[in-house]
């Protein structure tokens, strides 16, 4: 074989492997942008409206509804399993009927993708289940555990706080670096021992896991403990980190 032919040859060969390098990114791509709906659950607790929908509107793939607390009798129904990709709590609610109980449990069952927020985490404090759910839990108030007193979580507002990031190969957290946020601090909350960590801080004030992943029933959780203000709401790789969230757990 001459030696033009063996060229041919091996451009083609090399033309091959990049073809085939090239297909999963495409695929990964179309993935990452497919068109989201999303429902958003707030209520419980202030904050800056105009800020965090803004950060949702920045997400091109992503269109929302908003519900407010108090939600009827019907809420958790397999209605959202059917019309939303993923539900965004940014909540803090506390009342939940028996009925609702059983309609959040059962909407976790079907596999709808769940992304809790920042003080969302101190919500249904007296619902043991809702802490198996997200993954951990905000005390509110001194508890009683096993015979032993855990004292009550603290906060602090505008820290400057280093996030870390525990799992650059996930997807929720995949093209992250390390960043500083200036945010509200979370001490003392528990954490579920099956949790996956995404980020973590270094801060004296915080717990140090700061973000997890976490499974229960058929649904994909992420629970992000940053996002009080505008200061995250604005900052590029927050943004990303919710958005991927979005992304991960939606079916």
């Amino acid at each position: 074989m001459g030696q033009d032919g063996k060229r041919f040859i091996c451009k083609g060969i090399i033309g091959l492997v990049m073809l085939l390098a090239w297909i999963p990114q495409t695929i990964e791509s179309g993935e990452k942008f497919k068109k989201r709906t999303v429902l958003i659950l707030t209520g419980g607790h202030d904050f800056d409206r105009d800020a965090f929908f803004r950060m949702f509107k920045s997400f091109g793939n992503v269109s929302y509804e908003e519900r407010v607390h108090p939600l009827s009798e019907i809420a958790y129904t397999s209605e959202w399993c059917k019309r939303f990709d993923a539900v965004v709590f940014y909540d803090m609610h506390q009342e939940i009927s028996t009925e609702q109980k059983s309609a959040f449990r059962r909407m976790a069952n079907r596999g709808m993708g769940l992304v809790f927020l920042h003080h969302s985490l101190a919500s249904y404090q007296n619902w043991p289940d809702f802490e198996k759910i997200i993954g951990g839990k905000y005390l509110l108030e001194a508890e009683n555990r096993g015979g032993v007193t855990v004292p009550g979580s603290l906060y602090r507002h505008d820290v400057e706080m280093r996030v870390r990031i525990a799992d650059p190969r996930h997807a929720v957290t995949q093209g992250l670096e390390e960043f500083t946020l200036q945010d509200e601090i979370y001490g003392g909350y528990l954490t579920q021992p099956g949790i996956h960590p995404l980020i973590t801080t270094d801060h004296a004030e915080s717990v140090p896991v700061i973000g997890w992943t976490h499974r229960y029933g058929k649904a994909r959780i992420v629970y992000l403990q940053p996002g009080h203000d505008h200061h995250a709401f604005e900052h590029p790789s927050y943004r990303q980190l919710v958005r991927q969230a979005i992304e991960w757990v939606s079916r």
